[in-house]
């Protein structure tokens, strides 16, 4: 990956709908090796997708709860079961798997608190090997959906 396939990417990280033109001006090639280029990120898996980011409380969703999972085990077969029910679980919006304690942080949405309790209660504590869940409420997001810093070799 040279200087221009980064610029690339940092032009698309933040606007993901600039047509191959627009991004073949800012990045100063023609549209041809601009659109080569484009494909080969894409291909490489340098480009995982595009989307649409929605307003969480547009939507109704503008409650969110960072989760610490402590587990009563760690075996292979109760991780991967855990892993794949918490995938399942449509409100999660990220989830990772920590050194140390606790094993798991975990990014969910709700409409409201009680959305929130109803998920807790049925849904993560009844998933694969916890022992444990603690909730923090997010007051406000301070740093969010930030480009990658690409400038930097």
């Amino acid at each position: 990956m040279d200087a221009i396939d980064r610029k690339i990417l940092a032009e698309l990280q933040v606007e993901g709908r600039l047509t191959v033109t627009e991004l073949a001006q800012r990045v100063r090639l023609s549209a041809a090796p601009c659109h080569r280029r484009l494909r080969e990120l894409e291909r490489s898996g340098a480009i995982r997708g595009y989307r649409a980011v929605i307003d969480a409380a547009a939507v109704g969703l503008g409650f969110e709860v960072l989760v610490s999972v402590t587990m009563d085990r760690e075996d292979a077969a109760t991780i991967t079961a855990f892993e794949s029910a918490l995938a399942a679980v449509p409100e999660v919006r990220h989830a990772e798997r920590l050194f140390g304690d606790p094993d798991y942080l975990v990014r969910v949405t709700a409409p409201d608190l009680d959305g929130y309790a109803a998920l807790r209660d049925e849904t993560l504590a009844a998933l694969p090997g916890v022992q444990r869940l603690t909730s923090t409420i997010v007051m406000k997001r301070v740093v969010e959906d930030r480009p990658l810093p690409l400038s930097r070799p």
